[in-house]
């Protein structure tokens, strides 16, 4: 697959995911094989720009692969200079948000609001893709309600204003993450325009990756919630697709060991406060199947310091394996 003059090495894209998709996250994916990674959604407002967030999230220092910034926002101006702005950072694709259900994000019309307005839509597409010279992508919803889905006319507006590539989540902007993503627009899209179409939406599987590209023809799929904790996702689905065979779950120690250099990125990036406090999300998506009582997650919780938590992770890999290889005996 190819988005405008960049060749992915695979067609397994990694979703854009505020608070989630930072540069640790994203550069931990690449190495798991993800084909692209997208940024956090960054704010068209410039007001915001020389916030502590916002400069993390346009740090791409260090990082391989093709960098893919989200940005978001409702004016065709300030749209178009937010994409020179991450351009000039060191972006080399330009996406924009029109899927995020978020109230906070909608209020302002931006988010998947806009879809309610195709005319505001085509102003800023034109506008962003007019002011950079990288190729500029979009992401949508099937619609704003499911009496409304109005993917298909969205799409052939991107793909008359220049979108390099279009991703579609199969639920609508009222779904919100409720019930069961739907594949049917995204066929219709596909079947419509001729630019690359990327499925997304409870792709959290191999089989299920496979059976979405089947089904809507798309180019590439877009991996979301699926990957949180769960990197391992973009091997075993590139394996899937390329051999129609399941790759074995990652071993105890190759998990502790994605874990911790995880974590060890992440306090690195944030320091020593915000580290820590980041880390522990991603250790309880690391450990979500491990530990089903939130035992462990309750203790980790607690921790203050980078070092006792990267220790605690240790410690409780030991114990998992202890228990592995101790299964209970049928005398006992």
């Amino acid at each position: 697959m190819k988005i405008g003059e960049y060749s992915l090495k695979n067609n397994v894209i990694l979703a854009p995911m505020a608070g989630v998709t930072d540069r640790p996250f994203r550069q931990m994916c690449v190495r798991m094989g993800a084909g692209l990674v997208v940024s956090e959604m960054l704010s068209s407002n410039p007001r915001v720009w020389n916030t502590t967030k916002s400069k993390q999230r346009m740090d791409h220092a260090g990082e391989t692969g093709i960098r893919s910034v989200q940005i978001a926002g409702s004016e065709p101006e300030l749209m178009a200079s937010a994409a020179r702005m991450n351009v000039e950072q060191g972006a080399q694709i330009i996406d924009i948000n029109m899927g995020c259900p978020a109230k906070k994000v909608n209020k302002k019309l931006a988010g998947s609001a806009l879809l309610q307005f195709p005319d505001r839509v085509e102003r800023i597409l034109h506008a962003v893709v007019n002011a950079v010279d990288v190729p500029v992508t979009l992401k949508i919803r099937t619609g704003w309600n499911p009496e409304n889905r109005n993917g298909v006319d969205i799409a052939r507006i991107a793909e008359n204003c220049g979108i390099s590539a279009l991703a579609v989540h199969g639920r609508t902007k009222a779904c919100m993450y409720k019930g069961d993503a739907e594949y049917n627009t995204i066929k219709a899209i596909k079947a419509e325009v001729s630019i690359p179409i990327v499925a997304n939406g409870d792709i959290t599987s191999p089989e299920k990756a496979k059976a979405v590209l089947d089904f809507t023809g798309a180019d590439a799929v877009m991996i979301g919630r699926g990957a949180q904790g769960n990197p391992w996702l973009f091997k075993q689905i590139n394996h899937y697709l390329k051999h129609e065979k399941l790759l074995a779950q990652p071993s105890l120690n190759e998990q502790r060991d994605v874990l911790i250099e995880h974590l060890i990125n992440v306090h690195q990036f944030y320091g020593d406060v915000m580290g820590v406090r980041i880390a522990r999300k991603h250790a309880a998506w690391y450990l979500e199947h491990h530990d089903k009582d939130r035992q462990f997650r309750r203790v980790f919780n607690a921790i203050e310091a980078e070092t006792d938590q990267l220790e605690a992770i240790e410690n409780y890999f030991l114990l998992l394996q202890r228990e592995d290889s101790n299964p209970v005996s049928p005398a006992a």
